[in-house]
């Protein structure tokens, strides 16, 4: 079984004064529902969109993302690296991989050993210091749920045997002043929300739309709920069109009648889709959010422009992971290397400083926060622990840029052994890939640590990852994509460059 490594203490972050001088800084507003592939956004059939691509985009209706598209730098390639609902937003919070943050894998009771670091310096660490009023909404999942329920101490926050979901105390909130939060819960019209105080909210209304009307409020300042002196970052996670989707009881019934006549043929439209299998049907109800989203995210737009923050505001709209959606005939709709899960929306607007165009950046999620601090002209303040590389040059297009990455690092980490207590001890790494520029590879290993299966694709000539190439008939092209992934594994000192997994293949004393 493969252990935890003991994280390595950091140096605290050096903190300058704040005052006037950050009077100029922008807002920052970071919109990410979960479950929310890339090619559900209906610009992608747009000519313009479709050129930059080789794949078709989903036949949906995103008039608002749309619009934001042609405002915005839309890039084709990001990655979320561990393509699950709570590494993924342990590495967007911390900006470090998962052995680094504490998240390891998804969060819930009989996983003690995977939790967001209190100790870590976050996103909203970092904002907060530099002079930020610090907004979290919605739904969070990268906290270990203890027997914390400021309504009833010394339980969970329910009954669930293993209980997901959490309420997060403020010491664990990571300079998030405004809070009105929850850990996971997948009842989207009875969602329920805890307050700045601890207070419990249950409400009876679509969850995206609830936390955007909460997000106006904070925007809108009802309520003298933060500094208007200040500039604002403000983390919006929905949750839609994340499962279940299996019927009206929890979607958007707005976006629904869009899709509810439509064949699964006519939504279906990837090459890779079955729509033979018995989850086809779900594709209706994964719009119907998907379309109610993009009317929620233009209503935040919307209260922007009523309060004069446009042109001063970072607007970023991403997701945590994909979805596969019948893709490759699974069932799991994240959690693998396919594109359909791997590759996730990331769209950039800041008026007059990151311009509209298409770019192939081979984003990754622990390049995030480190990205928007380097927009917010906080690059300074970045902490030494940051994993990630800060893009912001790229996203502007300065004279001077970073080099840009050759490859994107995937990972698939599942339970280790359980001890007396039933609890999870451990993870065991079952998987590691790497996404390149034109190739996609992945090397899943058992529990004995042998190889078991090798995916490959040519991402250019075969979008769809139809055809999965054989290594011995292609020994040079595996050879080299081996080498990338040796070169990710060690610079982040991952647990397979350490035990020297598949070290007859994965040659990590490479120099390149």
């Amino acid at each position: 079984m493969l252990k935890i490594r003991i994280a390595i203490p950091f140096a605290g972050l050096a903190l300058t004064a704040c005052g006037q001088s950050e009077a100029g800084r922008p807002n920052v507003i970071y919109v990410f529902p979960d479950q929310y592939r890339n090619s559900s956004l209906g610009f992608w059939s747009d000519p313009e969109f479709a050129a930059e691509v080789g794949w078709k985009g989903d036949p949906v209706a995103t008039p608002n993302l749309d619009r934001f598209a042609r405002e915005a730098t839309v890039l084709t390639e990001a990655v979320s690296n561990f393509p699950v609902s709570s590494p993924h937003r342990g590495m967007l919070l911390s900006g470090m991989y998962p052995e680094r943050n504490g998240v390891v894998l998804n969060c819930m009771s009989e996983r003690p050993e995977s939790s967001l670091r209190e100790d870590v310096e976050c996103i909203g660490d970092v904002f907060s210091a530099a002079g930020y009023d610090c907004a979290y909404i919605g739904k969070l999942h990268a906290d270990f749920p203890t027997k914390n329920n400021p309504q009833r101490p010394g339980t969970y926050v329910s009954d669930a045997v293993p209980e997901w979901d959490a309420y997060t105390p403020p010491e664990r909130r990571h300079g998030f002043n405004y809070w009105y939060s929850y850990g996971t819960y997948d009842v989207h019209k009875h969602p329920h929300y805890w307050d700045t105080d601890g207070n419990r909210h249950d409400v009876d209304e679509w969850s995206p739309r609830h936390e955007v009307s909460k997000a106006i409020e904070y925007i809108e300042n009802k309520g003298g709920v933060r500094d208007p002196e200040k500039p604002l970052l403000m983390m919006i996670g929905m949750n839609p069109p994340h499962s279940p989707y299996a019927s009206t009881d929890d979607c958007d019934l707005e976006g629904y009648e869009r899709y509810k006549d439509k064949s699964l043929t006519e939504l279906l439209v990837r090459d890779n889709a079955d729509t033979t299998m018995a989850k086809a049907a779900a594709v209706r109800y994964y719009f119907a959010n998907v379309s109610g989203i993009d009317r929620e995210f233009g209503r935040l737009l919307a209260a922007l422009d009523r309060a004069g923050l446009t042109e001063n505001t970072i607007v970023v709209f991403a997701s945590d992971h994909g979805e596969t959606m019948t893709s490759h005939s699974t069932d799991d709709p994240k959690n693998s290397i396919w594109r359909e899960s791997l590759n996730i929306p990331f769209l950039v607007r800041y008026p007059g400083r990151v311009p509209h165009r298409v770019d192939d950046l081979l984003l990754s999620t622990p390049d995030i926060m480190p990205t928007l601090l380097g927009l917010a002209g906080l690059g300074e303040r970045i902490p030494a622990s940051v994993e990630g590389r800060d893009y912001s040059a790229v996203l502007r297009q300065d004279a001077v840029q970073p080099e840009r990455p050759r490859a994107a690092l995937y990972m698939r980490n599942l339970d280790g052994g359980r001890d007396a207590d039933g609890l999870v001890r451990g993870f065991f790494a079952q998987a590691r890939g790497v996404k390149t520029a034109t190739h996609t590879m992945e090397l899943r290993i058992g529990r004995d640590g042998t190889l078991e299966r090798v995916l490959m694709f040519d991402d250019a000539a075969d979008p769809y990852q139809l055809h999965n190439l054989a290594p011995e008939e292609h020994p040079a092209l595996f050879a080299a994509l081996c080498r990338e992934l040796a070169v990710l594994l060690r610079d982040n000192d991952d647990v397979w460059f350490r035990e020297g997994v598949l070290s007859d293949v994965v040659p990590y004393d490479t120099n390149n």
